[in-house]
């Protein structure tokens, strides 16, 4: 078999590119961004341009750094499309008495127990901070509504009904 057509070594397989959440936007679909989540997405990659590229760059060419490097430049062309496609939304202003995007909502489920959810793009979704994307089905819920109104939407459990007891923004 020709040399052109087998690898040097398994170890230079090529790295599958990890998915942006935002590419799971139905087309036509605007990739909003929260001003501080735009922020921190640049931040991220000029630290990966700036710092983590400079230093692969500065070890020995071998397999395992080239490797390196094609991971790094895909998270790299991940950051710069989010951020080339984002329509960044500013926080509403006064009075802000209705949840809308990038509002932190405090709400109560029928047992009592309060929790909080930040309304944010699908690229800053955080499930460890409670940060959901507005496309989810209980930001969609939350939309529009104010302190003292309830929501339904439905859950995998099943229909969940909530109360909102605060609102804010940052």
């Amino acid at each position: 078999m020709s040399k052109a057509f087998t690898r040097e070594s398994d170890a230079e397989q090529d790295e599958p590119s990890l998915p942006r959440a935002s590419a799971s936007l139905p087309p036509g679909t605007k990739n909003y961004l929260t001003a501080d989540g735009a922020e921190r997405i640049r931040r991220e990659l000029e630290q990966l341009t700036d710092v983590e590229r400079t230093k692969l760059a500065s070890l020995p060419e071998s397999a395992e750094t080239k490797r390196q490097m094609r991971a790094l430049n895909g998270q790299i062309r991940q950051l710069q499309e989010i951020l080339r496609s984002a329509e960044v939304v500013p926080v509403p202003s006064p009075p802000r008495e209705q949840v809308r995007f990038g509002a932190t909502v405090t709400v109560r489920d029928a047992r009592g127990t309060e929790t909080t959810y930040r309304i944010v793009g699908v690229d800053e979704t955080d499930t460890d901070r409670d940060w959901v994307s507005w496309r989810s089905p209980v930001a969609r819920a939350l939309l529009n509504a104010r302190v003292g109104h309830t929501v339904r939407f439905r859950a995998p459990d099943g229909e969940v009904e909530l109360e909102v007891v605060g609102i804010s923004y940052q």
